[in-house]
C-alpha cells in the first residue's frame, strides 16, 4: 500500500471519520430501537469506531497520524470507555501503525546512502519493527557489531504532511469565526514550520547528538548515540524496552511513580541542560529500558531555547498560584495572552486553568486519568459559567509547543497514575516559578 500524497484524497479520507461516526450513531439508534441490548451496542459500535480511526490515520501517516499520536498524550479525555477499547487505540497509533513493503522505501536508502547502502550493515531486518508518522524503522546491525535503529522516511511524505497542514489551517481559520482573536496564521505558521524542520534527519541527528551530550553522564535517562544520518534516513543506536503505555498498564505503583518522575524531569530540564525542549511528549516516544533506565526516542520535534524555558511561562504559573488577580493579569498581558484593552475576570481565569496549575500547589500530587476527566470535562462544557473566560485569551505563536509539552506531559503523567513531586521540580527546573 503507497502513501496518499493527494490532498484531496487525504481530505475525503479524513472525512471518513466524522461522517462513519455519525453512521454508527443512526445505526446504533435503530438497533436500541429493535430492541438490542443498549451497552452490547454501544460496546461493538465503539470497536469498529475505534477500529476505523487506526486504519484511517495509520494509513494517511503525515500530519494525520501526528494529530492521532497526539490525542495518546490525553486518552483520559476521550468518551466513557469500559472496555479501553480507545486506550487501546491510540497505543496502536503510537507503535502498531501499518508499515509501507520494503520495496517502497528501499529507493530512499539507495538515495540517501548510495547504491552500496547494504555493505554498510552486517545484517538488515527488511520487515519494518516500527511505522510512525513520517517513516517508518528497520532493526539492522552496523558494521561495526552494534545494533541500530534505522529510521527510513515515507517517500512523498513531505507532499502529505504539507497537505494536511493546509487542511488544518483552513479548519483552524474557521475555528477562528467563532473564538475571535485568536492568532491563527502566525500559529499556524509556527505548526507548519516545526512540522516541516521534522522532515529533516539530519537536523534531527543534531538535535539528537545535543540531547545525547547534555544527558551523556545522567544515570537515569538514556539518549541514544547517532551513529549516521542524511535527510531522510537515520541511524541510532538500539534501545531495548517498553513503551510508558505498557508500564502504564502493567507495572505496580512504585514503579510507575519511577518512571513518571524520570519522564517528568526529562522534559522540564532539556532547555536548560541542553538548550532544547523536546516538543513530542506522546508516550511511545519513551521507554522503560531492561535495565530500569527511561529512555528516550524521536527528536524530529525540538524547540530552541538557549535561554532555557522562558520565564514568562513560570511566572504565569506562579502567578496563577497565588491569589492576586492583578498580578495575575499584568503576567498574563506579559506574555501575551491577554491583548491591550482585552478584560478578562481574572478569578474564572484561574479556575478555567486548574487542569494545568492544579498539580503546581503540591509537593507532591497524584495524577490521575479521573482526576483528568473531571477537570477538563468541567472546563470545556459550554454550560459552565468560565467556559466564556478561554475565548478571549491568545496563544502567542512561541508559546504553542510548550503548551503542547505541558499538556501532554500532565496526560501521561494522568495514565502512569502517577504520585510524585511536581512544585519542587518545577522550582527547580522553571524559570520565573516562585513556588507560590
Amino acid at each position: 500500500m503507497s502513501l496518499p500524497t493527494s490532498r484531496l484524497l487525504r481530505t475525503v479520507q479524513l472525512l471518513t471519520l466524522p461522517a462513519g461516526a455519525a453512521a454508527l450513531a443512526v445505526e446504533g439508534a435503530a438497533r436500541r430501537a429493535a430492541g438490542q441490548d443498549a451497552e452490547v451496542v454501544r460496546t461493538r459500535l465503539r470497536a469498529r469506531n475505534a477500529a476505523r480511526t487506526i486504519r484511517v490515520l495509520g494509513g494517511l501517516k503525515g500530519g494525520a497520524l501526528k494529530a492521532g499520536q497526539l490525542l495518546s498524550t490525553v486518552d483520559a479525555l476521550m468518551p466513557h470507555d469500559p472496555e479501553a477499547t480507545w486506550q487501546d487505540a491510540l497505543v496502536t497509533l503510537q507503535a502498531g501503525n501499518p508499515s509501507l513493503p520494503f520495496a517502497e522505501v528501499e529507493p530512499v536508502l539507495r538515495a540517501e546512502l548510495g547504491p552500496g547502502w547494504r555493505a554498510l550493515f552486517s545484517s538488515f531486518n527488511e520487515r519494518a519493527v516500527a511505522a510512525a508518522s513520517l517513516g517508518q524503522v528497520h532493526r539492522a546491525v552496523w558494521s561495526d557489531g552494534r545494533t541500530v535503529a534505522v529510521k527510513v522516511q515515507y517517500p512523498g511524505v513531505r507532499e502529505a504532511l504539507i497537505g494536511d497542514v493546509r487542511t488544518l489551517s483552513l479548519v483552524s481559520r474557521a475555528a477562528a469565526l467563532v473564538a475571535r482573536g485568536l492568532a491563527v496564521p502566525p500559529l499556524m505558521r509556527e505548526l507548519r514550520d516545526r512540522l516541516v524542520e521534522e522532515l529533516d534527519y539530519a537536523h534531527e541527528a543534531r538535535t539528537q547528538t545535543r540531547f545525547a551530550t547534555a544527558f551523556g553522564d545522567d544515570p537515569d535517562i538514556v539518549v541514544p548515540s547517532v551513529v549516521r544520518a542524511s535527510s531522510r534516513v537515520l541511524v541510532t543506536e538500539w534501545l531495548d524496552g517498553v513503551p510508558l503505555s505498557a508500564v502504564a498498564r502493567t507495572a505496580d505503583q512504585a514503579e510507575r511513580d519511577r518512571v513518571a518522575g524520570l519522564y517528568q524531569r526529562f522534559l522540564v530540564s532539556g532547555p536548560e541542560r541542553a538548550g532544547l525542549l523536546h516538543t513530542d511528549p506522546h508516550p511511545g516516544n519513551f521507554l522503560r529500558l531492561t535495565d530500569g533506565r527511561l529512555g528516550v526516542l524521536d527528536f524530529g520535534s525540538s524547540l530552541e531555547m538557549p535561554d532555557g524555558m522562558p520565564a514568562t511561562f513560570g511566572r504565569l504559573i506562579g502567578a496563577l498560584l497565588g491569589d492576586d488577580p492583578g498580578e495575575v493579569l499584568r503576567r498574563l498581558r506579559e506574555g501575551g495572552f491577554v491583548r491591550p484593552g482585552v478584560q478578562v475576570e481574572v478569578e474564572k481565569l484561574v479556575d478555567y486553568m486548574s487542569p494545568f496549575t492544579e498539580p503546581a500547589r503540591h509537593d507532591v500530587f497524584r495524577f490521575s486519568r479521573a482526576w483528568l476527566q473531571r477537570e477538563f470535562g468541567r472546563v470545556n462544557d459550554p454550560r459552565h459559567p468560565d467556559f466564556g473566560v478561554a475565548l478571549k485569551l491568545d496563544l502567542p505563536a512561541e508559546h504553542l509547543f510548550t503548551h503542547r509539552v505541558w499538556l501532554g506531559m500532565v496526560g501521561v503523567l494522568g495514565q502512569l497514575e502517577a504520585e510524585l513531586p511536581v512544585r519542587p521540580v518545577l522550582r527547580r527546573w522553571l524559570p520565573g516559578f516562585d513556588g507560590h
